[in-house]
């Protein structure tokens, strides 16, 4: 009996939970090639979790419901900094794909050499296909176009904080594979145009999830979003056409999706925010009537497709139903005005209602049956690749170590407490809780070494829970642990001072991302002045921090007031351990502390959401 084939599938975005476009997009794409008789093993890059602790968020990403999803789940940590910013005109294709990805495919297909494709997303990732062995398929799943995308930020007076590129950057990375998936047809005559490789359209599937039918009266109309820079440029001016003029016989406009965090001060009369919602069927159970006011964007709105699936009629501008090929007026609007002017004349006449729903019937039935054809080709490309194929022994078995009961560490959580505070350190793949009702809050997440090894990309890690107890004696080390820290360090504060203070010592020998020298200048009473290096992306002193004086089995947070250029004449030694941090510049920080600040050498660590900083302090200098 021939053994199911299996194709790679690398990605710098979670399957799950599948709260935006590119997530869903990753999981329409699998669903394909699962339907299509192909085993999935998803590796994920783990850029999201990085970017969004860099923004003082917990990483949604729910590596358990991954790991049952698919064959086998493989994590990768980038150790470097991702450059969210560059200098240059534009990135260089590769920026953004880290060291790791080369490392990983090596092991992976020596491990899985009967493996018998590898998709990546994003062209970004493209490198890694040069590591993919001869005779193994190799596609790049695009998503968007990358080329000048930087250019669609200028009418809104912003800058980009995705990855952008040229036109031969893109066509170089384009160019390492045998085939390219673009999401809707404009962007798949643009690769073909600019690149010698074959593209393939891919738009993703949306199955049908309630008939189309005329709504008795709109009530309500919806925008379900991510809070990515084109949905709140786009949402936010929608927002604010739709209430300037507003009265109570109008429909309310209701956005949810993780959008709703970004979103302050929108909401007011006929504007309401409804959150994040687990179950997309939720939000379209509250909505009569989308929309999709988008003014920026390439690629394909996810959030179009999910509301037609819904039987919902849909209204939006030109780019906002991009890739459908829309033929009505309202599917082809202006801009937010319009989008505003076309509900308005639907509200108020049930004909004009009952047409634009029969025209988004139709608009879904000519949709599908273009996915219905893309998905088919690319099915049949893949399997004519695997029978041309001389396989080498199957194996249908998960990689040696990868199975939970293999990882070291697996099974019965290890607890330690003292200084008035429980630790709870839990080895699972249970990513998504950023609290636990008898652990407390997650404040930390062990990485593993990059060795090589199966267990190296396990999904599981071990996660540091804390809590605040009536505990005495003395306050644990952990030791030299290399951990990803909770934004609970800096922003959230949901531990009292006390059990902070507490943390703060049993994490002090953790790894740093950067370390320095400082010496104290300055002291008066509460006052603390400290002479030091900084990384250049935290000199401005605009970057929530949280400091930590650490000596003499104690540990004193203090609150940082101040960060002030310097002019240093002699050099003083600093390592950034990421290889990607801006150039340290001279500083000095101005503290106050409750009490005295403590006198004589020790330690400062210095935490700004995902980063660790350690200041080695000297009364006089190093």
């Amino acid at each position: 009996m021939a053994s199911q084939p299996a194709i790679l599938v690398l990605a710098p975005m979670p399957a799950a939970p599948a709260s935006a476009g590119n997530r869903r997009r990753l999981v329409a794409t699998c669903e394909a090639l699962i339907r299509g008789g192909f085993a999935v093993d998803l590796a994920y890059v783990a850029h999201e979790d990085q970017i969004y602790r860099r923004f003082g968020q917990h990483p949604p990403t729910d590596l358990a419901a991954m790991a049952a999803a698919f064959r086998n789940v493989f994590l990768i940590e980038p150790r470097a900094v991702i450059p969210l910013k560059t200098r240059a005109p534009f990135f260089d294709i590769d920026d953004w794909c880290p060291a790791e990805l080369g490392p990983f495919v090596d092991w992976y297909f020596s491990e899985f050499p009967e493996t018998g494709a590898a998709l990546v997303n994003y062209v970004f990732l493209s490198a890694a296909l040069e590591r993919v062995p001869s005779g193994v398929m190799k596609l790049i799943d695009t998503h968007d176009r990358f080329a000048g995308r930087q250019t669609q930020y200028r009418p809104f007076r912003a800058e980009p904080n995705f990855f952008y590129t040229d036109v031969a950057g893109e066509a170089a990375g384009l160019n390492r594979a045998d085939a390219v998936l673009a999401i809707q047809a404009a962007e798949a005559r643009y690769f073909a145009d600019i690149s010698s490789t074959r593209t393939l359209l891919l738009p993703p599937r949306f199955p049908l999830q309630q008939p189309f039918a005329v709504p008795s009266r709109v009530g309500r109309i919806g925008f379900l979003g991510h809070g990515n820079d084109p949905n709140l440029f786009s949402i936010g001016r929608f927002a604010r056409a739709w209430a300037e003029d507003w009265t109570p016989d109008r429909p309310e406009l209701v956005i949810a999706g993780e959008i709703c965090r970004s979103l302050t001060g929108i909401e007011g009369p006929g504007v309401r925010l409804l959150g994040y919602l687990d179950r997309l069927a939720d939000f379209y159970a509250q909505t009569d009537l989308v929309v999709a006011p988008m003014l920026m964007g390439s690629g394909l709105k996810i959030k179009v497709g999910e509301a037609l699936s819904f039987g919902r009629p849909v209204i939006g501008t030109e780019i906002g139903l991009e890739g459908f090929e829309p033929e009505e007026p309202a599917h082809r609007c202006r801009d937010a005005h319009a989008v505003k002017a076309a509900v308005l004349s639907v509200v108020a006449d049930r004909e004009a209602l009952a047409r634009l729903t029969a025209a988004s019937e139709r608009l879904f039935t000519r949709y599908a049956a273009v996915t219905e054809a893309a998905e088919a080709e690319l099915i049949a490309l893949l399997r004519a690749h695997e029978e041309a194929r001389e396989h080498p022994l199957p194996r249908t078995t998960r990689a040696d170590g990868l199975g939970s009961s293999d990882i070291a560490g697996i099974g019965e959580p290890s607890v330690v407490s003292g200084g008035g505070l429980v630790l709870t350190g839990e080895c699972s793949a249970r990513s998504l809780p950023a609290t636990d009702p008898e652990r407390g809050v997650l404040v930390a997440t062990e990485r593993r070494p990059g060795d090589g090894s199966a267990a190296s990309y396990a999904p599981e890690r071990r996660r540091w829970f804390a809590r605040a107890a009536e505990t005495g004696g003395t306050t644990p080390s952990l030791g030299t642990l290399d951990v990803a820290l909770a934004p609970e360090w800096v922003r959230t504060r949901a531990l009292p001072q006390a059990a902070r203070a507490a943390l703060a010592l049993a994490f002090a020998d953790m790894e740093a991302d950067w370390e320095t020298w400082g010496q104290v200048v300055g002291r008066a009473g509460d006052r603390l002045e400290i002479a030091t290096l900084l990384p250049g992306v935290l000199a401005s002193g605009t970057h929530p921090a949280a400091a930590f004086w650490i000596g003499d089995g104690l540990a004193i947070e203090l609150r940082l007031e101040r960060v002030t250029p310097l002019q240093l004449r002699r050099p003083v030694a600093y390592t950034d351990k990421t290889g990607r941090l801006s150039a340290p510049v001279p500083v000095s920080l101005s503290f106050r502390e409750a009490a005295d600040p403590p006198a004589g050498d020790g330690r400062l660590l210095l935490l700004t959401d995902d980063g660790i900083g350690r200041i080695i302090l000297k009364a006089s200098a190093p």
